[in-house]
């Protein structure tokens, strides 16, 4: 598997940041701030590595970072529409797939989720949460198997990637399941887990 020039497998960061969040009346939610920076920052900042990061949503501020922006069709087409737009500007032969919304996401998880594809077998390398639920949205893919499913997915819904949920895409990969001790993968789709995302940051 490819390289980056520190040894480490090479990959490339796609961050989901187009959502409506109805649960919490539309607000921008990527662009909620958690501590210091806003919730997309937080996952930016994790992916300091990867060779290419594609942010698929609004342009927002970034504090500096440079990534590729993209957009679902139609926007707010939900995640198989923005995996879709942003595949096609993945070159690495590993992309970690991530939702715009994980405050506790760090450097040394991403890692993880990257190395545990270093040797054959699995797909895809998920968290796993305290209940025992994947999180594919905290994930790292081999980059050709995330196509070759996403072809598949879209041959058997007539073309059309909006409204399919992730988990269908996703349901053929081989999957190695990571616990997920630190709350990585905690997202915040309600005010009440903002709330709480914003008061662990403040200890």
């Amino acid at each position: 598997m490819q390289q980056s020039s520190t040894g480490r497998i090479a990959y490339d960061a796609l961050v989901l940041a187009g959502g409506a969040a109805r649960r919490l009346g539309g607000a921008d939610k990527p662009g909620l701030r958690v501590g210091e920076s806003t919730l997309l920052v937080h996952v930016l900042a994790a992916c300091p590595d990867a060779g290419a990061t594609v942010v698929v949503g609004p342009v927002r501020d970034t504090a500096g970072r440079t990534v590729r922006w993209a957009r679902e069709e139609p926007p707010g087409g939900g995640p198989v529409a923005a995996v879709a737009a942003g595949l096609p500007y993945v070159q690495a032969p590993v992309a970690v797939l991530l939702a715009a919304d994980l405050p506790f996401l760090d450097r040394p998880t991403v890692r993880r989720l990257v190395e545990a594809l270093a040797t054959p077998g699995p797909d895809a390398a998920v968290l796993v949460d305290a209940d025992g639920r994947e999180q594919p949205l905290a994930a790292a893919y081999r980059t050709e198997a995330l196509r070759a499913a996403l072809a598949d997915l879209l041959a058997r819904s007539g073309g059309r990637p909006d409204g399919l949920p992730l988990r269908r895409l996703v349901a053929g990969l081989r999957t190695a399941r990571l616990p997920d001790p630190g709350g990585a993968a905690y997202d915040c789709d309600t005010w009440d887990q903002v709330a709480t995302a914003r008061q662990r940051r403040s200890r």
